[in-house]
């Protein structure tokens, strides 16, 4: 004799034959759905994965582009130890990463402790601060920043006033890749709303309790204000360090596509660009690209290692 039973409101659908669970139409609907909304991301991927191991493969080849890759091992990879542009080059990208980058993050640390203070109006100021770096990295700012350290910029027009006559900012190698530093660091808006948001989410009462115990300024900013935001500093260090070594655009626009003047301006990814396409050595760009690839990597990993050490996440 079987016996019905009435499944009670939202109970799981019953067995089928077999032990396999029953999947409802509408949760079928709403997994085709999820698929749908997934689908461009597969798309996208498929844009990134295949030219990611082309690129692998043709690192291994002789190829310029019109005709067939020819496989020559790791011979452009020892090429790169004898080639003294790469190595100018890999010298201009780590000056200007561990020189930009620090500064950058304190500045923008410094502009988000003053705009912490609840100033009237933030919302315009962190936009006005936040702006650089949505430009920083365009053709146009690039030239802006060419004419205001031109030979009769702003900058020099400025020292005139002085009676101080000023170098050639943007031609003089020993002050080109300054200028670059100094535009870096301009567009610090970035890892500077990520500060403050950071900042905005820190106990009030840590710093009550440090006022009554006699602690000053300087030791609350140490010993609470460092702390509780270090995983915001890691982040923000990671981020800038990954992007200042990407760097291209700025220095193609500085120097017209050359690196110079004497390859002052060099940089690892406008080498690339230049090997890749006005020499039309492809297999060596590619190659080129997987080295900043493992040294991207290998930096990233030292700090994810040493952040243990200063990383404070608070459970």
């Amino acid at each position: 004799m079987t016996v019905l039973t009435k499944q009670p409101p939202g109970a799981p659908a019953p067995a089928a034959a077999g032990g396999t669970p029953r999947i409802r139409p509408s949760r079928r609907r709403k997994q085709r759905s999820g698929y749908l909304f997934l689908l461009p991301w597969f798309l996208g991927m498929l844009f990134t994965v295949i030219p990611f191991f082309a690129s692998l493969y043709l690192a291994f080849t002789d190829y310029n582009l019109f005709t067939e890759p020819n496989f020559v091992g790791l011979a452009n990879f020892q090429a790169m130890f004898e080639d003294p542009r790469l190595i100018q080059s890999l010298k201009v990208t780590f000056i200007y990463t561990f020189v930009s980058v620090p500064i950058s993050l304190a500045v923008a640390l410094l502009v988000a402790l003053v705009l912490n203070r609840g100033l009237q109006g933030l919302s315009i100021y962190r936009s006005v601060y936040y702006l650089p770096s949505l430009l920083g990295g365009s053709v146009a700012i690039v030239m802006l920043w060419r004419y205001i350290f031109g030979n009769d910029g702003i900058v020099n027009g400025f020292l005139g006033i002085f009676g101080i006559q000023g170098p050639a900012w943007v031609t003089d190698p020993q002050f080109s890749l300054s200028t670059l530093i100094v535009l870096n660091v301009w567009t610090f808006g970035s890892p500077m709303v990520i500060f403050l948001a950071g900042l905005r989410q820190v106990p009030g009462m840590y710093y009550e309790a440090a006022s009554i115990d006699g602690a000053s300024r300087w030791r609350q900013f140490r010993s609470i204000t460092l702390p509780l935001i270090s995983p915001i500093i890691f982040f923000n260090l990671i981020m800038q360090l990954i992007g200042s070594f990407q760097t291209f655009t700025q220095g193609y626009v500085m120097s017209g596509g050359t690196g110079g003047p004497a390859d002052s301006t060099l940089f690892y990814n406008l080498y690339l660009y230049q090997k890749g396409f006005t020499e039309f050595e492809m297999g060596y760009a590619s190659a080129m690209a997987w080295l900043l690839l493992m040294i991207i990597a290998i930096f990233t990993a030292i700090n994810f290692i040493a952040s243990k050490f200063w990383v404070f996440y608070d459970n």
